[in-house]
């Protein structure tokens, strides 16, 4: 979830062709996406999403993103406000984040409870991680504003909270010492890779199912790509070699990852490189998901440059409205997975329902889009034409 889905005086405005780069926005919306499709059990329609494909995912691609757009946009007010107005500015957008998980929590966890009740079904509360809600509601909500209880499917918001909130000295060093300031994200990643070092989750036997000590270095690879690391990348990006490189390790990992359910493929990763491999933690942000996610991102820049003309079809614009109102959008997408996994349940699992309800959910999510983008448009008017009366009568 990148920071532009914040206020319209945050979000900066759609783009002329020579402006900001929609791919930022093409590929938060479709992670987005993904992530709906990916939260509804056992529907076919997420046998397309990249997890199928390869060691990472959307949320790679998510989190990435969060921190590019981030340190462009408050990389340039750093520069024209200072660092005092700049972080107040950063801990505000993460205060509005955290009043969102609070109030998302609230209403997904009424409409789980809703459901347990009305139809008797004591396993929604269990598979959708609510059952210490339901045994101790007054406990589980103090440890929820302490962001150590989440049900399922609302890990990302928190980590994005986090990793916002303690943004403001690494937004700084960013500026000062990049290459420094990555180093050391290297460092903390690699030290929670190995030690397992964590926050702690409720119930008290649990960890964060996104370690931010790991995920943190994709925040930060994001930030400083975001602040010209990506153009000092470039050499590599063009590169042959690097690409060549990029499609033959996207390819094993894709044998790998279809051997796991497909079975003529099954055996093919060798005991003792299975022994080194595994597990891929998602939870640590495994190596082996860093490399994936980079090559993918060698391929992607390779074969959508920036300037490509079809990034401004209507074809696309949904998926980039959907990345320009990202907070709005995931909220609204968890409710809508546990919906769709509520008929998928109670009314029939039949393949053309599982595919109606992905499309109808995406449809939902774009009109929501629309209206916010519509919505945010028509308030930059009216403050424009405030500030042209404003001038005009002085």
């Amino acid at each position: 979830m990148a920071d532009t889905s914040g206020t319209s005086a945050e979000r900066p405005a759609p783009p002329a062709p020579s402006g900001r780069d929609l791919r930022l926005d093409l590929f938060r919306g479709l992670a987005l996406w993904f992530i709906f499709l990916n939260h509804i059990p056992n529907n076919v329609a997420n046998w397309i999403t990249n997890r199928n494909f390869g060691f990472s995912d959307a949320t790679e691609i998510f989190v990435f993103i969060s921190g590019y757009t981030a340190a462009m946009v408050y990389g340039r007010q750093i520069d024209t406000a200072g660092v005092m107005v700049t972080s107040a500015r950063i801990l505000r957008r993460a205060w509005q984040l955290y009043v969102a998980f609070i109030f998302l929590f609230v209403i997904y966890l009424a409409e789980i409870s809703y459901v347990v009740g009305s139809f008797s079904n004591p396993l929604y509360a269990e598979e959708m991680g609510a059952l210490q809600f339901l045994a101790e509601p007054d406990v589980a909500l103090v440890q929820a504003m302490l962001l150590k209880f989440r049900p399922a499917n609302m890990d990302v918001l928190p980590l994005y909270i986090v990793l916002l909130a303690t943004f403001p000295p690494i937004l700084w060093a960013l500026k000062k010492a990049p290459d420094l300031t990555l180093a050391v994200s290297l460092l903390v990643w690699a030290a929670a890779g190995m030690t397992g070092f964590n926050l702690p989750a409720y119930p008290d036997d649990r960890m964060w199912f996104f370690n931010p000590f790991a995920w943190q270095l994709m925040f930060v690879f994001g930030g400083w790509c975001g602040l010209g690391g990506s153009d000092r990348l470039g050499f590599l990006v063009h590169s042959r070699l690097v690409l060549a490189l990029s499609v033959a390790y996207l390819a094993l990992s894709l044998a790998v990852v279809l051997s796991w359910w497909w079975p003529p493929l099954d055996g093919i990763v060798p005991e003792l490189v299975a022994q080194i491999i595994y597990p891929i933690s998602k939870t640590d942000l495994s190596p082996l998901r860093v490399l994936h996610f980079l090559a993918l991102a060698v391929v992607v820049v390779r074969l959508i440059p920036v300037d490509l003309p079809a990034l401004r079809s209507p074809i696309l614009r949904p998926m980039i409205l959907c990345g320009q109102n990202s907070l709005e959008v995931f909220c609204f997408g968890v409710f809508l997975s546990f919906a769709a996994h509520f008929v998928l349940n109670e009314i029939t699992g039949a393949l053309w329902m599982q595919l109606a309800l992905s499309v109808a959910g995406i449809a939902l999510m774009v009109a929501l889009s629309v209206l916010l983008s519509w919505y945010g448009r028509v308030e930059r008017e009216v403050a424009a034409r405030k500030l042209t009366d404003r001038r005009g009568s002085s």
